[in-house]
């Protein structure tokens, strides 16, 4: 269902035949779905994101990575050279280089929407600890799993991590993650979107009980879909892949969706193909079947 030009549901729309509309841009989410798990892109999936663009098809890589973690893929970006980062909370120009990324959009959760949000989970699951991702870095609260790419910059409560006065401040809040040391995964998904409700989107992307919150309507999906408006693809136009849950919105809106083999179930029902799993070179397989299909 789509409602003002935004998705409002992981339903699939009926399918136009791929034959009669060509793909003119592929989203492609990276962890878990085009990057192998041991974090690096293939030659053969390197070969065909050349041979995509080259034919004049855009690529987007579309992750819940913030910006500075985008690395593995900078030289991989080629023309437009934008990501969209932040499970959608921004748009990103990778084309400095490491660590000289420029944000191109931002959509922003709100300091007090990301307190509220966390006192809710604290009530409902209680044992929640919270990280807040802003901009140019992440702050934890204590206790904390260490568990991503690089040190804390602030370890604090998270009353503090979202003070007006706080150490930075004055870079916009990108998401909040939860995590839980107990609860099954999909179960604290569940329970955090029955709180958390229409205040903010919540998804999640790990294999962990970890939590990602963007501000309300703020989607893969949904900024995705603003990036093609403004190039005027329609969805029909676009070829998306994913493996979680954080992608349903995007499999569902996208006119062709591939869910790789290693898929959460979530993500193999909102899609409308299959594809091989992700050390297998699922994306590169369905990009060069576009490719073939052009000729």
């Amino acid at each position: 269902m789509r409602e003002n030009g935004r998705v409002t549901s992981a339903t699939r729309r009926p399918e136009t035949p791929a034959s009669t509309v060509p793909t003119r841009l592929i989203a492609t989410d990276l962890d878990g779905t085009l990057l192998h798990d041991d974090k690096t892109v293939s030659a053969r999936t390197i070969a065909a994101l050349a041979a995509a663009e080259q034919a004049g098809i855009e690529v987007f890589f579309v992750t819940g990575r913030p910006a500075r973690w985008m690395d593995v893929v900078s030289d991989h970006v080629h023309g437009h050279g934008l990501a969209i980062c932040g499970n959608g909370a921004a748009v990103v120009d990778l084309h400095g280089g490491p660590g000289a990324h420029r944000f191109v959009k931002v959509r922003e959760l709100a300091p007090d929407i990301a307190l509220d949000v966390i006192q809710l989970l604290r009530a409902t699951a209680p044992g929640t600890v919270c990280a807040v991702e802003r901009t140019f870095g992440l702050h934890l609260e204590p206790g904390y799993p260490l568990m991503h790419m690089e040190p804390p910059e602030i370890v604090s409560p998270a009353e503090k991590l979202l003070a007006k006065d706080a150490l930075d401040a004055d870079q916009p809040v990108l998401k909040v993650l939860a995590f839980h040391p107990e609860m099954d995964p999909d179960d604290f998904l569940t329970v955090a979107r029955t709180a958390i409700g229409t205040r903010a989107n919540v998804t999640r992307s790990s294999p962990s009980a970890l939590l990602e919150i963007s501000g309300p309507g703020v989607s893969k999906a949904s900024t995705l879909e603003l990036c093609c408006a403004e190039r005027g693809i329609a969805p029909e136009e676009v070829a998306a892949f994913g493996d979680m849950p954080n992608d349903v919105e995007m499999l569902t809106w996208a006119g062709r969706s591939y869910a790789v083999g290693n898929a959460h179930p979530a993500a193999v029902a909102a899609a409308s193909g299959r594809t091989a799993p992700n050390n297998e070179d699922g994306v590169a397989i369905v990009i060069e079947q576009i490719l073939a299909e052009r000729l």
